[in-house]
């Protein structure tokens, strides 16, 4: 009597042990689930199902998930995923890495961890996965080799235009070519910044023109004049624009409308066709003639333009220089699409 007793006592506290072990799994937010010998499921805790979003059933081959696919997205047939193959070769596999899909089509990235246990005979009773979702940190590490690829783009593309503005850049001293260096410097760092705001999205041509003319826009008789839609320029054209729009404030600056008395109205519009069309507007300066020849920055702003497929056009007035820049509308950053009501 006493033996039985002993017996039931044993059954009742191992029945109570896989209780609270089941219950311990099914509190992990891990998936986890156990197989026999032969690959069929025997447990899976709540998360696996979460995971796989569906409901195995006790009995189903080799996994909980719906549909397998190696990472390169060729389909991957369960009787050779990670666990059976640990179960075929009687030992963990770790490290490995697949894609599982939901009934509902969405797909996860994930590690399993399949690991074999034995009997003290070291008969194979079965294994045990844990599946970690690792969707998360592949879509991050992704992002950062792309940023980083950006960043090498974006350093290779400004070295490039540095490269070109020092090779354009020419004066009969040295303190005149260190001040024309350090002025179109400036002016890719003022295009620098707005890129930076808007995470190198594009810059608004208002303030691209604004930040440049800032000096001369202030107090109760401003000398410049804007006019014009919002214009979002691609991040490498904005450069190149500033670089534009630098010269000639610096051209009447030092010998237009802005050397004396005068006043500078600037606009652009998209106008007729697949075109930009930005324009320059001196009045009230010293009076002009044409030059014999371009000047240095005269000359910067005709290959910048050309680099731009653009056409630029200098016209001589007498009360003015009057510049224009007709250039394709692929210039312009691409725009989301406007919300539309239903």
């Amino acid at each position: 009597m006493g033996e039985l007793v002993r017996l039931e006592s044993a059954e009742a506290a191992f029945f109570s042990r896989e209780v609270l072990y089941r219950d311990l799994l099914n509190a992990l937010p891990a998936a986890i689930y156990t197989t026999d010998a032969e690959g069929r499921l025997t447990f899976f805790n709540a998360a696996s199902v979460e995971f796989a979003g569906r409901q195995p059933a006790l009995g189903d081959p080799w996994c909980v998930t719906w549909k397998l696919f190696n990472l390169d997205g060729t389909p991957l047939p369960h009787d050779q995923c990670p666990m059976a193959q640990a179960l075929r070769e009687r030992r963990p596999i770790h490290g490995a890495q697949a894609i599982a899909e939901r009934p509902d089509g969405t797909r996860l990235t994930f590690q399993p961890f399949p690991t074999p246990f034995f009997n003290a005979e070291g008969e194979l009773l079965g294994a045990v996965n844990m599946l970690v979702d690792i969707t998360e940190r592949q879509t991050a590490d992704e992002r950062q080799r792309q940023l980083s690829k950006e960043v090498d783009h974006r350093a290779n593309n400004l070295l490039a235009v540095v490269q070109a503005l020092l090779r354009m850049t020419d004066a009969p001293t040295v303190p005149e070519l260190k001040r024309a260096l350090d002025g179109r410097i400036g002016a890719l760092a003022h295009a620098h910044l707005l890129l930076a705001e808007s995470r190198w999205t594009g810059a608004d041509l208002q303030r691209l023109v604004s930040e440049e003319m800032a000096p001369y826009m202030g107090g109760a008789s401003p000398r410049v004049w804007l006019s014009g839609p919002v214009l979002t320029l691609e991040p490498s054209v904005a450069q190149s624009i500033s670089m534009i729009i630098h010269e000639l404030a610096t051209n009447a600056a030092r010998h237009g409308a802005l050397a004396g008395a005068g006043r500078v109205m600037i606009d652009w519009q998209h106008g007729a066709g697949e075109t930009l069309q930005f324009r320059w507007t001196e009045i009230g300066g010293p009076p002009v003639t044409a030059p014999e020849r371009l000047g240095m920055g005269s000359e910067m702003i005709r290959r910048t333009a050309q680099r731009l497929q653009a056409k630029a056009g200098f016209d001589w007035r007498p009360e003015g220089l009057v510049f224009e820049l007709c250039a394709p509308v692929s210039l312009l950053a691409a725009q989301p699409p406007a919300p539309t009501l239903n």
